[in-house]
């Protein structure tokens, strides 16, 4: 969509693949006719040397020797009324505070991006800050969701939430809404507490002394919320009780992963409306992907960068590849998980994280944690990081 006179509402100039990748998921919805180019800031002075200035400027300015002189450069082209958007390589908050107090940036983001960060950080100077629709005080929910039985969206839950808390270094709830018939406790090789029932049931008796008696502990930075109801439970889970419980788990936690079953019911539409992130996981077969569209509607109305699409099973003998995948969703998978019919298996049926027994499932599973967190697997957690990424709660 453009202004009066020719004027862009929103252009970017951005320097790698995966950044392009999280601000057209992020943002490809909220702006009609976004405009996104390869480059880095000088690409930009250079295009708006010749271009009517955009309504708003995103600039990558990571590798540019000296981004100060860059951005004078910039401002030179610009009319004055150009709000800019700035991304790059440094993680100092000194930095930060040269630019967006000294230098009248916007708003910065460190790299790797993801498209919460980028919902988070630049949507608002886009559509107004009415869009961030979540509340992010206290921990970060994220619902995984499969969109049918059996497409192992409990095999990524369990190990999502793992993997949060070792490359973070956060803590960590797992909170199983399968109160009859859940597997997260076997794929640990724990014994959930009783009282999960109860909480969704009766907030009213739910507190953190409560919270205490009910969690599970997985390992120092992990805490499991489940229950073995027996299939024949008549379990009446309410939206009030299943808010109640996520508040003390965002008081207490810094992410709450919730392995959400499908369709949902009213605690499980309390635990979507409350989430960060919704994880929707299908498999690779005509059912899967229509699924996937169904569900994917879910997030309807949602702030942007909130549904992320995983493909699981990805090569599964006989299954859809990934092309027909893509053509059937409209999109390509956000995520993409192989089939490892060895290594899963063994795994669930030692009661041992996927992530210990799976090279290759670890590998696969890094870019979707990497997206929720806004941490790279290498990286601790610097201030830009938390600032800007998974601690921004």
């Amino acid at each position: 969509m453009s202004g009066g006179g020719g004027r862009a509402n929103f252009v970017a100039f951005l320097s790698d693949e995966p950044s392009e990748t999280a601000v057209r998921g992020a943002l490809g919805q909220l702006v009609e006719g976004l405009q996104i180019r390869r480059g880095n800031i000088r690409t930009a002075t250079k295009a708006l040397e010749r271009e009517a200035t955009p309504r708003v400027l995103l600039v990558d300015i990571a590798g540019i020797e000296n981004p100060i002189e860059a951005l004078e450069e910039l401002a030179g082209v610009c009319t004055p009324d150009v709000r800019v958007l700035v991304v790059g390589d440094r993680e100092d908050y000194a930095f930060y505070r040269e630019l967006t107090r000294e230098l009248g940036v916007t708003e910065y983001g460190c790299k790797p991006l993801t498209r919460d960060m980028v919902a988070s950080l630049f949507a608002p100077h886009l559509v107004g800050e009415e869009t961030e629709a979540v509340d992010h005080r206290g921990g970060r929910v994220v619902a995984v969701c499969g969109v049918r039985g059996g497409v192992g969206a409990t095999t990524i839950a369990v190990n999502l939430a793992l993997h949060l808390a070792q490359t973070t270094r956060s803590h960590v709830a797992l909170l199983d809404l399968h109160v009859r018939g859940g597997s997260t406790a076997m794929m640990l090789g724990a014994r959930p507490s009783a009282g999960l029932k109860v909480a969704l049931e009766e907030p009213d008796r739910v507190d953190a002394l409560f919270l205490d008696r009910v969690a599970t502990p997985v390992d120092d930075r992990v805490r499991l919320i489940a229950a073995e109801e027996p299939l024949e439970a008549e379990v009446k889970a309410t939206a009030e009780g299943a808010k109640r419980l996520l508040e003390l788990l965002r008081q207490r936690f810094n992410h709450i992963v919730v392995d959400t079953p499908m369709p949902p019911g009213p605690a499980e539409r309390a635990v979507l409306a409350m989430a960060r992130q919704h994880v929707l996981v299908f498999g690779p077969d005509v059912a899967g992907v229509r699924d996937a569209v169904a569900g994917r509607k879910l997030g309807g109305g949602s702030a942007a960068g909130r549904t992320l699409m995983v493909l699981n099973r990805a090569g599964l003998p006989g299954g859809l590849k990934l092309k027909m995948v893509t053509e059937g969703l409209g999109q390509p998978p956000d995520f993409v998980i192989p089939d490892l019919p060895r290594h899963l298996p063994r795994a669930a049926h030692l009661g041992r994280p996927a992530l210990q027994e799976s090279a290759a499932f670890r590998r696969a599973l890094a870019p979707l944690t990497q997206e929720i967190s806004g941490v790279m697997a290498e990286k601790s957690g610097s201030l830009l990081s938390r600032l800007f990424g998974g601690g921004r709660r």
